[in-house]
């Protein structure tokens, strides 16, 4: 349930906003401030996800509060109300953070536009802190071959830069991994990456989910919806298996990439974004260009860096250091000592035909660390391995 707190001084202006805000959604709860005092110990001690607060007021006029409000809880979205059309008010309040800026008597649609499009942005903010906080120090690349070892080069290069990348290569080998290291490794590992896989999304449900959408632009849509281009805004967005998104889509997408700006679907009404694209796919894309499925030009707009990620059997040199990392953190997760490896267990992992690559390795090594004994051997590995 959004909490939304008005701060004012005249009780008779947070009435008519608490009336007005109340009855747009049941599900808001809406709190009352009289002076900027009592609403700064509100914001101190309430999660609130929006709040309103009057300029001029006694005890603390409304810069103040904002300012301080900032400081305390910086994400939260504040509009300045005021019956002084002020325009270097206006100004200087949007400098120091202001969400937006309204005029008393406010008109109701803009008053409930504002609403909507501010909880909307305190959304994104939770949800780009707690993207944040999954991207975590566990993404790392194992492994010492020659191709690891070139796309690890690949990435110290590019990465600082906002040169965009496909990832290429068999399901299973760490495309993924890639896309992460890049966004890590980059000037914007302070910003969100979104992940969008899109063969998971329906395509009629594509364009949505990357541009966002307004309120009744098709069946479902009940409100206004950003989408995942602009949660990335400021960072990275990775779209995986991007052979498989619509022509529509990507006819959106190369637009995107182009003008660096997007419109929701049922808008004309554009919006500026600043975002990294990183794409991978399993498909081999000309092949889909030749067949109509994929267009040229946004495959050269994607294409700036190409990193053409390797099947576990053409760097089967790297399976004895994947082997003793999936043991440490399958041990560490599963609260058990780390089991060793005999010597012969490790060949014959290595002999093996790894179809699923490192995706299936790692599932093998959690089968042989559950089932084995304190040393996995040989025998332990043809009796729970063999597929």
């Amino acid at each position: 349930m959004p909490k939304i707190l008005i701060i004012e001084d005249e009780a008779a202006i947070r009435r008519v906003l608490k009336k007005i805000i109340s009855e747009e959604s049941e599900t808001y709860h809406v709190d009352e401030a009289e002076d900027g005092l009592q609403g700064i110990e509100m914001i101190m001690n309430t999660d609130y996800d929006l709040v309103f607060c009057d300029i001029k007021m006694p005890k603390m006029d409304g810069e103040e509060v904002l300012e301080k409000a900032k400081k305390i809880k910086p994400e939260i979205p504040v509009v300045m109300i005021s019956g002084h059309g002020d325009l270097e008010t206006a100004v200087n309040t949007m400098r120091l953070g202001a969400f937006d800026y309204i005029s008393k008597p406010p008109d109701l649609n803009r008053l409930l536009n504002t609403v909507r499009n501010a909880l909307d942005k305190k959304e994104l903010v939770v949800e780009n802190k707690r993207l944040k906080k999954k991207v975590s120090k566990g993404y790392q690349m194992i492994g010492e071959s020659e191709a690891v070892s070139h796309i690890k080069n690949i990435i110290e290069k590019v990465a600082a830069t906002d040169a965009r990348v496909l990832i290429t290569g068999p399901n299973g080998t760490g495309k993924e991994l890639v896309a992460h290291w890049l966004h890590e490794k980059s000037d914007r590992t302070k910003a969100a990456m979104i992940e969008v896989n899109c063969a998971a999304i329906p395509s009629e449900l594509i364009e949505s989910e990357l541009f966002g959408h307004v309120k009744g632009s098709f069946t479902g849509a009940n409100k206004d919806r950003a989408g995942k281009f602009e949660a990335a805004n400021g960072g990275t967005i990775f779209l995986d298996e991007i052979g498989d998104m619509s022509l529509s889509a990507q006819a959106k997408v190369l637009r995107a990439l182009q003008e660096n700006s997007i419109s929701r679907v049922g808008s004309d009404k554009d919006i500026k974004v600043d975002v990294r694209v990183i794409a991978a796919t399993n498909k081999d894309l000309k092949e889909e260009i030749s067949a109509g499925r994929f267009r040229e030009d946004l495959y050269h707009r994607l294409a700036v860096i190409l990193i053409k990620v390797p099947a576990l059997n053409e760097r089967r040199e790297d399976i004895p250091l994947l082997v003793a990392f999936f043991s440490q953190k399958i041990a560490e997760e599963h609260g058990d000592a780390k089991k060793v490896f005999s010597d012969t267990a490790i060949k014959l992992l290595q002999a093996y035909d790894w179809t699923g690559n490192i995706r299936e390795l790692r599932n093998v090594v959690e089968r042989l660390i559950i089932l084995g004994e304190k040393e996995v051997s040989e025998n332990d590995v043809k009796l729970f391995a063999s597929k």
